[in-house]
């Protein structure tokens, strides 16, 4: 880990976070999370196990929902590393713009059923899974993957014209 590619992954979650208090609420106070598709971008551009833990712990302690920080950590967590999973595993997708944004939209969906489960547990409320999942969620995914379709190629199109070490520099 070195600290150029230290300084975009913090760049990235920056952006995140920055878009994350400014984008209003969909339904109940929750908004999609754009910190999530820079983190999914930092992973398809620093697929390393130490990156994904870094990333995993910095995006998830934001959240705005009332209880929502254990609920964020563990999704955040759980969800970077099978999004890490699927691109060392799959590594040819990281070149296809269609197929990395199919990966963040299920991304999306991973992590936004992880937190509704959680929030819904810890919180003992009797809130609709299925209605907050058609409300919320599915707009996130949307959101989230226009965001990802956009903002990773500009992404990668800069690490390749600088002398940043990514998983496109092999």
């Amino acid at each position: 880990m070195n600290t150029k590619s230290l300084v975009l992954m913090s760049l990235l979650t920056a952006v995140g976070a920055a878009l994350y208090l400014i984008i209003p609420p969909i339904t109940g106070g929750m908004k999609p999370d754009f910190m999530l598709t820079m983190m999914f971008i930092s992973i398809f551009l620093f697929p390393e196990v130490r990156n994904v833990f870094l990333l995993a712990g910095t995006t998830g302690i934001i959240s705005n929902f009332p209880g929502g920080f254990i609920p964020n950590v563990v999704d955040k967590f759980i969800t970077a590393f099978v999004i890490y999973a699927i691109i060392v595993s799959l590594k040819k997708i990281t070149g296809n713009l269609i197929a990395s944004t199919v990966v963040a939209g299920i991304g999306t969906v991973l992590s936004g059923s992880i937190f509704l489960s959680i929030a819904i547990f810890i919180l003992g409320a009797d809130l609709p899974f299925g209605g907050l999942f058609l409300a919320v969620v599915l707009p996130a995914v949307a959101m989230n993957g226009i965001a990802f379709f956009l903002i990773y190629p500009i992404v990668k199109g800069l690490v390749k014209r600088s002398s940043f070490k990514t998983a496109f520099s092999n």
